[in-house]
């Protein structure tokens, strides 16, 4: 884990010394100011963990750099420091905003525990915040839909691949699912409990890949105008998946090896190493053997990446899972109708089954919400689709009954809680997370699918 900042504010020298010397001896580095105005250019040049503060400074109270907090950075908690005569003013404060107060003459323990109980506060708030973003951006954990030999041998992996901290890398073309396969890793991994970070490296620009996995501070370069973590230390503790490594700027490449061999990182501009505590899981769609030939990728970072290969099969390969798939996609589409299960005609069913999908299971999914936008989301058939193939010749097949997909979704769904539960004991909080639902749509799919 990198150590955390804590911004110690007091207008007496010998009790910010005091403190920043308490703050080392627990493993902390402090920073240290003598008044709201130069703690609140610190908190605008650097990243802060904890503030403790006094709560009547001349000049500026603490109650002063309680509202600036609260409104610029309103993530990190804020511990006020009090004589006894002041304590009902911090009560006050906390009623405010405050994360909690401390009085004079200060216990040592009570400060590391509440120090403790900051970051803790510090960390979930961090989390929860980043989660909503993942939420926002439309992004879920989405599971292995289907029962082929080939996709049964992925699962297979990703449950013996689970209980360790191994580097996994996934293989295999674009579309097949290789951030399903990560999720799925890390949710039933022990660092469940914390962060899934996915960073795609194709999607940033070069010059800036390094500062988004390691963080920068104030000054590194032109527009670092404070001090900022790096997706390393975000997923400390959790898994971090970094998707097309095979695009991974070579002069990258030492500090990732680095990362991974010493768990020791450094911001950029800084001088200073931070210890990390991450799962690095990483996927390509490049032949990354191909690569190391060139001279554009390390060996020594391929096997360190690679100590196992899970390999995603293309979705030609497990044409039998397309039904499957199909009545999902059909199902959680928003013009799908959830209630009384989407339908399809066998001859649109066998078109699919055809087609040799360049683009996997992502085109499928795209081809699915077409093809219901089209159809008014009722009955899809064969001319919903554009998939740029002729389909088949009609034979009497239109006038065929329509095929129930959600009955077919509705036993693998059955099959999946049940190899869930098997997994987790029969415990249905760890099954619920092991499948990426709530305790309470699990306990809806038991009651659903006759299993409670």
């Amino acid at each position: 884990m990198s150590t955390a900042q804590i911004l110690i504010v007091d207008d007496d020298a010998a009790m910010r010394e005091t403190l920043a010397v308490l703050a080392r001896k627990l493993g902390y580095e402090s920073i240290a100011a003598a008044n709201v105005e130069s703690a609140t250019k610190i908190l605008g040049e650097r990243q802060v963990d904890v503030i403790i503060t006094d709560l009547r400074m001349p000049g500026g109270s603490g109650m002063d750099l309680l509202r600036h907090v609260r409104e610029h950075e309103p993530e990190i908690p804020v511990i006020l420091l009090t004589g006894f005569g002041t304590v009902e003013g911090a009560v006050t404060a906390i009623q405010d905003g405050a994360f909690d107060y401390l009085t004079k003459p200060i216990d040592i323990g009570e400060v590391k525990l509440r120090i403790a109980r900051a970051l803790e506060s510090r960390r979930m708030n961090s989390e929860n915040a980043y989660l909503r973003e993942e939420a926002a951006s439309g992004s879920g954990i989405e599971g292995l839909i289907g029962e082929s030999p080939a996709l049964a041998k992925v699962v297979d992996l990703i449950r013996k691949v689970s209980a360790s901290d191994a580097s996994v890398l996934i293989t295999g073309e674009t579309g097949t699912g290789k951030e399903v396969v990560a999720r799925a890793i890390h949710n039933r991994s022990e660092r469940r409990d914390r962060l899934f970070v996915p960073v795609n490296l194709s999607a940033i620009p070069s010059e800036l890949v390094e500062s988004e996995l390691f963080g920068h501070v104030r000054g590194a370069f032109t527009g670092a105008m404070r001090e900022r973590e790096g997706k390393f230390e975000v997923a400390s503790g959790g898994t971090l998946f970094l998707d097309e490594i095979g695009d991974a700027p070579i002069a990258l490449q030492p500090k990732l090896l680095r990362a991974l061999q010493d768990r020791l990182i450094e911001r950029v501009g800084a001088n200073q190493t931070r210890q990390v505590d991450v799962r690095l899981i990483s996927a390509t769609n490049r032949n990354l053997t191909a690569l190391m030939e060139s001279e554009t990728f390390r060996p020594d970072l391929y096997y360190r990446l690679r100590v196992i290969e899970i390999e995603m099969p293309p979705l030609r390969a497990r044409r039998e899972d397309i039904k499957f798939l199909a009545a999902h996609f059909l199902r959680r589409a928003p013009s799908g109708n959830a209630e009384q299960g989407a339908r399809i005609t066998r001859r649109a069913l066998a078109y699919l089954e055809d087609y040799h999908w360049p683009g996997n299971v992502r085109e499928l999914e795209n081809a699915i919400e077409r093809a219901l936008v089209l159809s008014g989301g009722e009955l899809v058939d064969v001319e919903h689709f554009d998939l740029g193939v002729k389909p088949p010749t009609s034979s009497g097949d239109a006038d065929a009954p329509t095929l129930r997909l959600d009955e077919a979704l509705d036993r693998i769904e059955k099959d999946t809680i049940l190899r869930a539960l098997e997994e987790s004991d029969d415990v249905k909080a760890r099954a619920a997370r092991i499948l990426g639902v709530s305790e309470r749509t699990l306990w809806y799919k038991l009651r659903k699918h006759g299993l409670s």
